[in-house]
């Protein structure tokens, strides 16, 4: 049951919640512009109090992972929000995030 999303969850520090909304709000274009390249599309991020849930869709997610890492904009952008969440968003960790089981999709 494969649909090409990835979904995960993390929760953003109470004290960085206000920030981490603010900069998701009016996101970096440069930022925008790479997960494209990267062949993500369809991201969608929900907000449930300090906890947040992201969707994308992408065919390759190992070559978007890559070439997220490689990317200067990104890995300036993730740092300052990896220190705003619990578990990092760092690309060129083995794992950056743990991605959830799909039990469900209507197409």
């Amino acid at each position: 049951m494969s649909s090409n999303k990835l979904a995960w969850t993390w929760r953003v520090k109470e004290e960085c919640l206000e920030e981490y909304v603010a900069m998701h709000l009016n996101p970096w274009p440069e930022v925008l512009e790479e997960h494209s390249k990267a062949g993500i599309s369809n991201y969608s991020i929900f907000q449930n109090g300090n906890q947040f849930f992201y969707c994308f869709e992408c065919e390759d997610t190992e070559a978007a992972f890559n070439y997220i890492a490689k990317s200067d904009a990104c890995n300036r952008w993730n740092a300052i929000t990896s220190k705003m969440v619990e578990g990092s968003f760092d690309f060129n960790d083995e794992v950056p995030m743990l991605p959830l089981r799909e039990v469900f999709y209507l197409k």
